[in-house]
């Protein structure tokens, strides 16, 4: 099959009853990540190409997968595009606050101002 029309497998979300408090920790131990996940608490849904991270493509979609598969972000595909947004709703459901927390207390640089300070 020629690879214009080769489908690629449908992205999968653990149900909210299965996401482990250790994969979220895990997946929230990296920089990128964080800068993912905070980029999104500012911004609701966002394509994949528009995040200020200056890491390679594939590198990119890596840091995806690992939060997806912990359940931190919720990707959909819309034409050529997928867009992610955070699962903050599921999220404090399973965890109370543990988002909320863990951005509070990162130390990490933020991008476009996003402080822990606007956060409250």
């Amino acid at each position: 099959m020629a690879r214009s029309r080769q489908r690629r497998a449908p992205l999968t979300h653990p149900l909210p009853s299965e996401i482990d408090l250790l994969d979220v920790l895990h997946a929230l131990a990296d920089p990128t990540r964080m800068t993912i996940v905070r980029t999104l608490y500012a911004a609701p849904e966002r394509a994949c190409g528009t995040f200020p991270v200056e890491v390679a493509p594939s590198t990119l979609s890596h840091h995806f997968k690992v939060l997806r598969e912990a359940g931190i972000i919720h990707q959909r595909e819309e034409g050529n595009r997928k867009l992610t947004k955070l699962r903050t709703a599921e999220l404090q459901v399973r965890f109370p606050d543990l988002l909320d927390t863990i951005l509070r207390a990162d130390n990490s640089p933020t991008e476009k101002g996003i402080s822990s300070d606007q956060m409250d």
